[in-house]
């Protein structure tokens, strides 16, 4: 009878749409049963974050339909205690923006649970936070064609476009691009921000290394091996960080590593906190925080009484032990001043002369003083001076005295007066003293050239003095 009273009552069930939320995204009882909704994905823990709590579990992106461009909303609410802890930790100075210590962090990363995954932003993503368009990372620039440049993997602080109330609902709304098999996670986190200085204390708690483990390490790097056909004795080790170029205070470096060479760990932290890349100075290989230690064998060597100020490098040797680089000790050999030789003039040219007491007069000892005179001529063959004042006619008139090889020595040019002969035996060269007045129009007469295998006093050339008319009859010493 009821069905006859209210005949509506009990229609048959017809199939509905499914209902579309605001957003324009399909309810999630239409998403793909292949995806889940929260998937065991963990994201690397970052160092200088502390997790407090999860707003947001790690969420799939689900895409609808087969549009490429995709949208979806989440939502979360803040307890009291967590909007009293974001409200009162943030420091809000004057033309600056407000830094909150206690912030609210999202962040995306691949759909992955075989293993912690790092930040990763989807391609085409923008996000907004109650009704705002949040800032992302600025994409890194690409040269590749057809590449989307990515975003650099980092967590984004949404605190500034919160409602910091337990009674008003914060909503989330994701625009991404969706590749086929290819998923992706969100995750809201409530975290507190660390400092440099805060993470070096927690190193230092962990405690130091033991000296004795480097030393097995050098030992063993520096082990001879019998197949080998070089063997190692020693290493030298720098004390300088790479990082700043300045001596280490805390020297440490990654247990993932297998070098000796350390870093300074409060510039390593300091720039991470600036741009986390937690990459090893080093070797270049990842160098997390957990992964961290303070050695305590450079720490030793670092505080040694025997290790000078200036001290940047050490030398380790087979047993285990150090002593300073022989770099140094080079140095200060190189700063030691260098012997001068020669000083005031061009290299000495030494002339070595082997005149005979015994021989007589004649063709002999003709011979001994050509050789004397080749000797002299050669000493005496870098100080040539050339008046770049005489004129074409007398370069002319050289030309022939020059080119004789069995003559008299090179003709020397000055401008001062001819000289007197110090020593017996030596023969002057034919000077022409360009002080005096113009010789005569009509040359002098030339003497005849005696053979040079027959030199004698009678047969040199007369001296030509351009002061007077007339040839000089005086003769040199011979």
């Amino acid at each position: 009878g009821r069905g006859q009273i209210y005949p509506g009552y009990y229609q048959p069930k017809t199939h509905t749409p499914p209902l579309v939320d605001p957003l324009g995204a399909a309810v999630r009882s239409t998403m793909p049963n292949n995806l889940p909704v929260h998937p065991d994905v963990q994201l690397k823990r970052l160092p200088f974050y502390d997790l407090m709590s999860e707003l947001l579990k790690p969420s799939t992106l689900m895409p609808t339909g087969t549009a490429r461009i995709q949208e979806q909303a989440f939502v979360f609410h803040l307890t009291p205690q967590q909007a009293n802890d974001i409200a009162f930790h943030r420091d809000i100075s004057a033309g600056a923006r407000t830094d909150f210590i206690i912030q609210v962090q999202m962040r995306f990363c691949l759909l992955e649970t075989s293993c912690e995954q790092e930040d990763f932003f989807p391609p085409n993503i923008t996000v907004k936070v109650n009704g705002k368009v949040c800032p992302l990372p600025n994409p890194i620039p690409t040269n590749r064609p057809g590449v989307e440049a990515k975003r650099p993997p980092r967590p984004v602080n949404i605190s500034s476009l919160l409602r910091l109330s337990p009674t008003v609902a914060n909503h989330v709304q994701v625009s991404w691009g969706a590749e086929y098999g290819r998923g992706y996670v969100i995750a809201i986190n409530l975290v507190k921000k660390l400092t440099s200085q805060q993470l070096l204390q927690r190193l230092r708690t962990r405690g130091v290394r033991h000296a004795d483990y480097t030393t097995g390490l050098i030992k063993e790097k520096l082990r001879e091996d019998a197949d080998s056909e070089i063997a190692t004795t020693s290493l030298r080790v720098s004390l300088m960080c790479p990082l700043g170029k300045l001596r280490m205070t805390i020297p440490c470096r990654p247990t993932t590593c297998t070098h000796l060479q350390c870093f300074d760990a409060n510039l390593y932290l300091q720039m991470n906190e600036r741009k986390p890349t937690w990459t090893c100075p080093v070797c270049d290989k990842p160098g997390l925080f957990d992964k961290l230690v303070i050695d305590g064998y450079f720490q030793e060597v670092l505080s040694s009484g025997k290790l000078p100020p200036d001290g940047n490098e050490i030398q380790l040797h087979q047993d285990g032990t150090w002593s300073i680089s022989a770099s140094k000790k080079d140095e200060k050999a190189d700063d030691a001043p260098a012997p001068v030789k020669n000083r005031g003039g061009p290299p000495a040219v030494t002339a070595t002369v082997e005149i005979a007491d015994d021989v007589s007069d004649g063709e002999d000892k003709d011979k001994d003083k050509d050789q004397e005179k080749t000797s002299e001529a050669k000493a005496a063959a870098p100080k040539d001076v050339v008046d770049l004042t005489f004129s074409d006619d007398s370069d002319e008139e050289m030309a022939p005295a020059t080119a004789k090889t069995n003559g008299p020595p090179k003709t020397e040019v000055t401008s001062s007066s001819a000289p007197t002969p110090a020593t017996p035996g030596y023969m002057s060269p034919n000077i022409i003293t360009l002080d005096s007045p113009s010789p005569p129009s009509t040359p002098p007469p030339t003497a005849q050239q005696p053979p040079a295998q027959n030199f004698s006093s009678s047969t040199l050339p007369p001296f030509f003095d351009l002061d007077n008319d007339s040839p000089s009859t005086d003769y040199h010493a011979f």
